[in-house]
């Protein structure tokens, strides 16, 4: 079986089994066996669901969220110094 074939079969097995649930398929649903070929082929879970289209990707990436997490750190940060240089005043 090709790379492509055996990405697609992946894909075809989180759909099937979405089908059968109604639901999004967990890793607890497959054998250990599937969930390895599924992650080999696709990535961690939710990527792999995001791939074979039964999830939507975040708008906001982990990259970018983190960033936006310590900018706002920063400026807590720096509001709790002058805060406390106006209290000692």
């Amino acid at each position: 079986m090709a790379s492509d074939e055996k990405t697609l079969f992946a894909v075809s097995l989180l759909e099937e089994k979405k089908e059968k649930l109604g639901r999004l398929p967990l890793k607890s649903d497959f054998t250990p066996q599937e969930v390895c070929f599924i992650k080999q082929k696709l990535g961690p879970w939710p990527r792999a669901l995001e791939a074979a289209g039964l999830k939507e990707a975040p708008l906001i990436s982990s990259k970018e969220k983190n960033r936006i997490k310590r900018m706002r750190a920063r400026q807590n940060r720096k509001l709790k110094r002058k805060s406390k240089e106006f209290e000692e005043e």
